[in-house]
C-alpha cells in the first residue's frame, strides 16, 4: 500500500488542475529569471494576481471562514513549490497579519487586513539589530512616548522584503530600565513615514535583504500592537512559527519540519548530481559518497518539528561540498551557465546552505532551545572558568 498519497475527490482534483494552470500562466520563465537576478523572492504582479484570484485569502483564512480545506491547503503549498512562486514576502506577511488580527486595534485591523488579502499590503520582520545577534530581546531601537504618538530611533538588519513592503513588524525598547523581556513594545510601522531609510544588502546566495534606519520616526499610537512593554506576548506567535516550534495537526497534511521548502534545493542538487554522474561512474567511493548524501538528505527531510529545522540546515551545509566534489570542477558554474555540470544546483546549495543555518536564529541557538525546552538541560553557562585560588 502506498501511504504517500491522498485519494483526491473530483472537486479537489479540479482545484489542483486549476491551481497548476493558473500558476503556470503567471509564474513565467521571465518571472523566475528576474527573481534570480534581483534576489527579491517577490514579484508584485504575481502577488497581486494571487490576491485578485482569491488564493491569498484562501491560504490565510481558516476553513470555517472560507479558507482552504486541509487537503486543498496542502495541494496549494505543493503547487506553489512546483511552480517556484516567489514567496518569502508572503511568508512574512501572513505571520504578521495574524498578530495584527490578534493584537491590533480595530481601526488598524480594518485598515490593513483587507489589503493584505488583496495583495496590496505586505509586511516584513523588523527584528535583528546590527549588534544584537540572535537574541532579539536585547533590542536597542528606542520608542519614546511623545504626546499621542511615539518617536523611534534605531536600526534593523536583515529586514528581508522591506523594499517591497508597506509595513514592518517592529520590535522596540520602551523601558530601558526594565528586564529585557519586560521592556519591549511591538509596532506595525508604516515604511513610508519620514525618517525611514531602506538600504539593500546582497547575501552570498544572491538574495537581497535590507538594513533599515529609523531616524526620529514619528508614528501614531494606533500602530502599537498589544500593550506597551508587553511586546514579547505579541512576538511569541510569529517567533514560534518561524522557529518551527508549533505543533502540527496530526493528519500528515503539512510539512514535517519548517525548513522543508528550503530542503527542496537540496533534493534538486542530489537529483541533478546523481543524474550527471550515474551514466559514467565506475568508482565505488563516488557511489558511496553519493549514496551517503542521499541517505542524509532523506533522514533530514523526515525529521520533525524544531529538530528537523536543525537537521535540514546542517545537512545542507554538510553535503553541499560533497556534491560539488562528486560533480567535478564544472559544478562551480552557477545556474543556467553553459557547461554547468548539474545546471548549477549544487553550486547554489553550497552558497545557500550557510544562510539556511541562520534564518530565524543560528543553529547554535536552536540547539540550545532543544537542550533547554525539550531535554530540560538548563541554560548554558557563559561565565568565565574559575581559577584556582
Amino acid at each position: 500500500m502506498d501511504f504517500t498519497r491522498v485519494e483526491l475527490s473530483d472537486d479537489d482534483a479540479a482545484f489542483q488542475a486549476e491551481a497548476r494552470r493558473f500558476l503556470a500562466d503567471i509564474v513565467t520563465d521571465e518571472v523566475r529569471r528576474r527573481d534570480r537576478e534581483t534576489g527579491d523572492n517577490f514579484d508584485e504582479a504575481v502577488h497581486l494576481a494571487l490576491g485578485a484570484a482569491g488564493y491569498l485569502e484562501g491560504e490565510y483564512q481558516p476553513e470555517d471562514r472560507g479558507g482552504f480545506t486541509r487537503i486543498r491547503r496542502r495541494i496549494w503549498e505543493l503547487e506553489k513549490r512546483r511552480a517556484h512562486v516567489p514567496w518569502v514576502t508572503w511568508g512574512t506577511t501572513i505571520m504578521v497579519a495574524r498578530s495584527v488580527g490578534a493584537f491590533g486595534r480595530p481601526e488598524l485591523v480594518a485598515e490593513v487586513l483587507p489589503k493584505v488579502l488583496s495583495g496590496h499590503v505586505r509586511m516584513c520582520l523588523g527584528y535583528t539589530e546590527p549588534e544584537g545577534g540572535s537574541d532579539i530581546a536585547t533590542c536597542k531601537t528606542r520608542a519614546v512616548r511623545d504626546g499621542d504618538g511615539w518617536v523611534i530611533n534605531g536600526s534593523k538588519m536583515f529586514t528581508t522584503g522591506a523594499h517591497n513592503c508597506q509595513y514592518t513588524f517592529l520590535i522596540t525598547n520602551t523601558d530601558p530600565q526594565a528586564p529585557k523581556h519586560k521592556s519591549l513594545t511591538m509596532f506595525l510601522l508604516p515604511l513610508d513615514l519620514p525618517g525611514v531609510e531602506i538600504q539593500g544588502i546582497r547575501t552570498i546566495d544572491g538574495d537581497r535583504t535590507n538594513i533599515v534606519y529609523y531616524s526620529d520616526v514619528r508614528v501614531d499610537d494606533k500602530y502599537v500592537l498589544g500593550d506597551v512593554n508587553n511586546g514579547w506576548a505579541v512576538l511569541r506567535g510569529p517567533l514560534d512559527a518561524e522557529h518551527g516550534a508549533v505543533a502540527g495537526i496530526p493528519d500528515g497534511l503539512q510539512d514535517i519540519a519548517i525548513m522543508a521548502h528550503q530542503g527542496g534545493f537540496m533534493s534538486a542538487a542530489v537529483d541533478a548530481v546523481a543524474a550527471q554522474v550515474a551514466p559514467t561512474v565506475d568508482d565505488g567511493s563516488v557511489a558511496y559518497r553519493l549514496g551517503r548524501s542521499a541517505a542524509r538528505m532523506e533522514a533530514s527531510l523526515s525529521t520533525p518539528s524544531i529538530f528537523g529545522r536543525v537537521a535540514l540546515a546542517q545537512t545542507m551545509r554538510d553535503i553541499g561540498p560533497d556534491l560539488m566534489d562528486i560533480a567535478g570542477p564544472a559544478s562551480m558554474l552557477p545556474i543556467e551557465t553553459p557547461g554547468a555540470a548539474d545546471d548549477g544546483a549544487s553550486e547554489y546549495l553550497y552558497r545557500f546552505a550557510p544562510l539556511a543555518g541562520i534564518y530565524g536564529g543560528t543553529l547554535e541557538v536552536f540547539r540550545n532551545m532543544i537542550a533547554q525546552h525539550v531535554l530540560a538541560l538548563g541554560k548554558p553557562n557563559y561565565s568565565p572558568p574559575r581559577t584556582a585560588s
